[in-house]
Formats: C-alpha cells, sequence, structure tokens
C-alpha cells in the first residue's frame, strides 16, 4: 500500500472515530428527564440503559422516614466555612457551587462539599408526610468518589430567615451558569442547631440514580418564611422523586 493511501485511510479512521463520539455526546444530550410526562419519575430507567437503576435498583432514594432503629452513631463533625453564592438555575433545580474548603467528617472519611440544591415538596417524608422544600448539601469523597448527602428539610415559620436571604434574594428564574451574587454564604448558619439524623445507604433522586450515596438527614428543619418558600415554589415547584422503597437497608437515628 502506497504511504498516501495509508495516510487517507488513517485520516478516514479518525474521522470516523471523532464522528462517532460527537454522535454520542449528541445522543446523551439529547436524553431529555424531568418530573412529569415521558421523562418524569416512572420512566426514567427506559430513558437510557446509563439510567437502568432508576428502575431496577434495590437501594433507591428518597424514601418514606418511619419506624429507624434508635443507636448512638458517630456524629457528623461539620468544617463549614465561607463560599461565595455561586448560584443558577440547572434546568432541574436551583444550585449553589461551593468554593473549596468546607467538608465533613463522617465515620472517619472526609467528604469535600461540592454543592447544594432544593427540591420541593421535600424529596423525603416524615410518616408519610413531606415538608414545603428540602435542602441537599452534596459532598464527595475525593478518594473513592462516594457520596455523603445531608439532607434538610425547611417548613414554613413566621420569621424570614436572614442565613437563607442571600441565596432566596437571588433565586434565577432562567436557566444559565454559575454566578457570584450576593455577599458570601455562611454554610453553617444554614443549618439547625440540633444535628442529629436519620441515616441509611441509597442513591441519587435524579438520573443516572447511582447507588453511592449515604445519606445523613437531619431530624430538626429549618423554618423560612411563606414569601421566601413562594419564592422557589414560583420557579420550581414539583422537582421532587416519589419514595422508594426501603427494601432490606437499616434505617438508623441518631440518639445523641
Amino acid at each position: 500500500m502506497k504511504f498516501s493511501n495509508c495516510r487517507l485511510l488513517f485520516a478516514t479512521l479518525l474521522f470516523l472515530i471523532v464522528f462517532v463520539a460527537l454522535l454520542l455526546n449528541t445522543l446523551a444530550a439529547d436524553i431529555h428527564w424531568g418530573y412529569s410526562g415521558d421523562g418524569g419519575p416512572e420512566n426514567w430507567g427506559e430513558l437510557s440503559p446509563d439510567y437502568a437503576l432508576c428502575a431496577d435498583g434495590a437501594a433507591q432514594s428518597p424514601i418514606d422516614i418511619r419506624d429507624a432503629s434508635a443507636l448512638d452513631l458517630v456524629a457528623i463533625d461539620f468544617r463549614y466555612g465561607e463560599s461565595a453564592n455561586n448560584i443558577f438555575n440547572n434546568g432541574h433545580t436551583i444550585q449553589v457551587n461551593i468554593d473549596e474548603g468546607s467538608a465533613i467528617v463522617y465515620n472517619g472519611i472526609t467528604y469535600e462539599l461540592l454543592q447544594f440544591h432544593f427540591h420541593s415538596p421535600s424529596e423525603h417524608t416524615i410518616d408519610g408526610m413531606p415538608a414545603p422544600l428540602e435542602i441537599h448539601f452534596v459532598h464527595q469523597d475525593p478518594n473513592s468518589g462516594n457520596l455523603a448527602v445531608v439532607g434538610v428539610l425547611l417548613v414554613e415559620g413566621e420569621n424570614y430567615s436572614d442565613a437563607y436571604a442571600v441565596v432566596f434574594d437571588h433565586l434565577p428564574a432562567q436557566v444559565g451558569e454559575p454566578e457570584a451574587a450576593g455577599e458570601p454564604i455562611a454554610l453553617a448558619a444554614l443549618l439547625p442547631e440540633a444535628r442529629t439524623f436519620y441515616t441509611y445507604q441509597g442513591s441519587l433522586t435524579t438520573p443516572p440514580c447511582s447507588e453511592i450515596v449515604r445519606w445523613l438527614l437531619l431530624d430538626q428543619p429549618v423554618a423560612l418564611s411563606a414569601q421566601q418558600i413562594a419564592a422557589f415554589t414560583a420557579i420550581y415547584d414539583g422537582n421532587a422523586r416519589p419514595v422508594q422503597p426501603l427494601g432490606e437497608r437499616d434505617l438508623l437515628l441518631d440518639t445523641k
């Protein structure tokens, strides 16, 4: 085979590889999931082979919290600082990406805080009852890639929450990229004073529903004003996956 023909064959193969890669990326980007209709939670497992766990998984989240076994568990060591309010609407929720430096330590593992986001109504329920909102603080173990998600139920109270004002005063209605807005966030102030918790092994509550999450749901809620709750639900109201069967998993309650 002549050298020119080899070059032509190589160029053709390289073009085909790039074309297939771009095609696969385009197809993946075209997968639309949401919370209603054909792309709703009951159909997530059929949208892509990568989403199979959404239908077939045995350790899915969220769950209904009831009949937990009370134990003296290792406390969550919150090592939260401040972060710019890197807030954006990602098309499914309002999310805030967190600057480096905040983390939790749980059972001897350090999980770095990556972001937090919101669901309305709450994804976890207590004895079948949802809260108006739920916030998820998403942490990752950089060594294993596993996640620890701290959940906090947000309920309606009489007073405007100053701690949450830096976020709720800047909720973006349109889908966009992260952009720092307002004052920095004092992350620990977003948590309740009492930090006892429920815990179980579960999954992401959005596709691909990967079963890599240690859930830590604080059992004391945080109160927001009706105005603050309404500000979020005016943008997203119904971005919560229905509860999933607990099955044979342990559900534990910290008794400290």
